[in-house]
């Protein structure tokens, strides 16, 4: 039998589209003379499946093209589907609910709340979506094993180094078992050894088919995924194989 899905849920078996689709998406901020133009008419494709980064310089437009691929914000002008459905055409309260079930987000700082256990920051995107607590523990002990670090399921932040909150922060965002895992500079804050770990990590869910875009500025990051873009002026400029890819 085939589960009823609200029709504000992006999941993995919407038919056979794209994760993501850009069509000719136009963002800006401003007016008059003080009007940036931070996207000029992207077009994007990426399919399941796919582990991406995306590089630019500052200004360039890649923050307010993660933002939109975040359902944080949506085109002024332009369409983008995710999993097929178009996230313009959704309410406020709609987006958020797509952030909460759909996306998995990794951010630079980590984001976890100092006075909870690496399992209870799992856990809280269940909380939040109303999951019961015995169900919470079972999905949130399962994903601190998968970027292992059960172990370290009952210490706080402060008792992990970097390279571990930011594999926290990572089964955090696999808990949900999202559509799209977005990852903003996730190595930023990290020393080689660190960066590493979470890359191994990153490696491990694309070798699960996993949809992965990832944000940085450090090229070796970015050679470590299959498709590399780079934004420059609003614009996806070029998409290639990564070096890793093209092995």
């Amino acid at each position: 039998m085939t589960r009823h899905r609200e029709p504000t849920e992006v999941g993995p078996e919407t038919g056979s589209a794209p994760a993501i689709e850009f069509v000719d998406v136009h963002q800006g901020y401003g007016s008059g003379e003080n009007r940036v133009h931070a996207l000029r008419g992207v077009d994007l494709r990426i399919e399941r499946g796919e582990y991406v980064a995306i590089m630019g310089p500052s200004g360039s437009g890649k923050s307010t093209l993660m933002n939109i691929l975040g359902c944080l914000d949506v085109p002024e002008r332009g369409v983008y589907r995710l999993a097929g459905q178009d996230v313009g055409a959704r309410t406020e309260d709609e987006l958020a609910r797509i952030r909460g079930r759909a996306l998995g987000f990794v951010f630079q700082s980590f984001n976890l709340i100092p006075r909870m256990t690496a399992l209870a920051n799992v856990a809280l995107p269940m909380a939040y979506a109303g999951v019961g607590r015995p169900e919470q523990r079972e999905r949130a002990t399962a994903a601190l094993r998968r970027v292992g670090l059960e172990a370290r399921a009952d210490h706080l932040p402060a008792e992990l180094s970097g390279g571990q909150q930011q594999r926290v922060a990572v089964a955090r965002a696999l808990v949900m078992e999202p559509t799209l895992v977005l990852a903003d500079e996730p190595t930023g804050n990290l020393d080689s050894a660190s960066t590493e770990d979470v890359l191994s990590v990153f490696d491990s869910l694309a070798a699960e088919h996993r949809t992965i875009v990832v944000i940085t500025h450090e090229q070796d990051v970015a050679e470590r995924a299959g498709r590399v873009l780079v934004v420059a002026d609003g614009l996806v400029v070029d998409d290639r194989p990564s070096r890793g890819a093209r092995r």
